[in-house]
């Protein structure tokens, strides 16, 4: 607790953590309204293959982007990103709400969607790689457990608060496309917050002499050699490089479960009732898994004080896969809300320590470019695992032999994850914690 009022007390991250909180809510806002229309309309019934296609859809194109946003967050003022980058999300927010109201779920509706989760790259790998600049060094951990965690919570209660607004109005087009205005609204209110910090504030960090950032095609060219250049960077620093890997794991089976959530609530737990009836009770799991993320910023600080990220990690995908394997073969309700809270606490607990590795280890000039690559792999990895798992998902989501992979396939990624990086737990290749993580203002 006192390592939490210490980072509380910086006014800096107050505001920075509010510009995460509010924009994360209307994350949370937004997919509930997206998700309603595309799940849990009356007029489609869900399957495997459809179901995996929009998440391929939705979490593919912008994700592949990450790296090549990096570069820019590397180069340009974060602040000014987190202001921009949020009011244009809501300008592409209000155009996917009006193609709802219009009954679209062609391609021009996912065309916006894409635009609005494409720009969302920039903010929220801007936020992490800001953290270190609001944030000593030795408070890193508590840091990343109250910012993403807090973020990924409020996210979680958005989507219960759009379920709500989205019932609230009939669910029907016109609902989900005024629970979409809802997010936009949150999304101007982040960026009013992110202008009240300075500018120079969240870096990067740039170095003397160094050239500012010149025309379209030589900004290109400089994209191009930067993206090389981070990847190999941290491919050659094995503490980041494994983390990123857990991190991809963990998603990956996560993405499996996902997609048998929906299809269980809506063609197993509640098939031939009203979809409204599947959307309310699957708020529960929501909740469930919120509340996960909120414990795991609770208990996670606390472990990593007597053990090292890597073991936290590893300890967190073992608990994962004894979990899921006992409880998910369970195929109940009650069942799949503890699986949802154990996998939420779990989940980001690995978030946690894997995004503090990646500041701790790697110099400022690169943590744009790390984050972006966090972002995909965490993406990526969801989307693959429910497009993998489409040919032994039954229509009705009910299939033990996919509880039984998850559970073994976590287990693996435990055992593999501790092999390589469990010598990878010190100082950065570096040297050490980047400077400027150690140098916060007290203001």
């Amino acid at each position: 607790m006192r390592d939490l009022r210490i980072v509380w007390a910086e006014r800096d991250f107050r505001r920075l953590l509010s510009t995460r909180m509010i924009s994360q809510t209307g994350d949370g806002v937004f997919t509930a309204g997206l998700g309603t229309y595309v799940f849990f309309n009356a007029s489609t019934f869900p399957d495997p293959l459809r179901g995996a296609a929009a998440f391929a859809v939705l979490y593919g194109p912008y994700s592949l982007i990450g790296p090549f946003a990096g570069v820019f967050i590397d180069r340009w003022s974060r602040r000014q990103i987190l202001t921009y980058s949020a009011l244009l999300r809501s300008v592409f927010v209000a155009l996917t709400a009006g193609l709802m109201a219009s009954g679209n779920l062609g391609v021009p509706l996912y065309v916006a969607v894409l635009l609005v989760l494409g720009v969302n790259r920039f903010f929220l790998s801007s936020l992490s790689a800001a953290l270190p600049h609001v944030v000593a060094g030795d408070k890193l951990v508590m840091g990343n457990s109250v910012s993403p965690t807090a973020g990924g919570t409020l996210a979680a209660v958005g989507g219960i608060a759009g379920l709500g607004v989205n019932a609230a109005t009939g669910d029907t087009e016109a609902g989900a496309a005024i629970t979409l205005l809802v997010a936009g609204a949150c999304y101007v209110a982040a960026s009013l917050v992110a202008r009240t910090m300075r500018r120079d504030l969240l870096g990067p960090a740039g170095e003397p002499g160094q050239v500012r950032p010149g025309q379209l095609l030589s900004e290109l060219r400089v994209v191009a050699a930067g993206l090389a250049k981070g990847v190999r960077y941290v491919v050659r620093r094995r503490a980041p490089a494994t983390a990123l890997a857990a991190t991809g794991g963990n998603r990956f089976f996560y993405g499996i479960l996902f997609l048998m959530s929906i299809l269980l609530y809506r063609n197993f737990f509640y098939r031939g009732v009203k979809p409204a009836a599947a959307e309310a009770h699957y708020g529960y799991l929501v909740a469930a898994v919120a509340l996960g993320y909120f414990c795991a910023a609770l208990v996670t600080p606390p472990i990593t004080r007597r053990l090292t990220k890597p073991a936290c990690i590893t300890a967190m995908l073992a608990a994962s896969a004894v979990l899921t394997g006992f409880l998910g073969a369970t195929f109940s309700q009650v069942g799949f809300i503890a699986v949802g809270f154990c996998l939420g606490l779990a989940g980001q607990g690995i978030a946690i320590c894997a995004t503090t590795i990646l500041q701790e280890q790697l110099a400022d000039d690169y943590r744009g470019r790390a984050f972006s690559y966090y972002d995909m792999m965490f993406n990526i990895t969801f989307a693959a695992g429910a497009l993998i798992c489409v040919p032994l998902m039954p229509l009705s989501g009910r299939s033990p032999i996919l509880i039984a992979v998850i559970a073994v396939g976590y287990a693996l990624v435990a055992v593999a994850y501790w092999t390589a990086g469990r010598h990878s737990a010190g100082p950065g290749a570096d040297g050490a914690i980047p400077s400027d993580a150690a140098q916060v203002s007290s203001s």
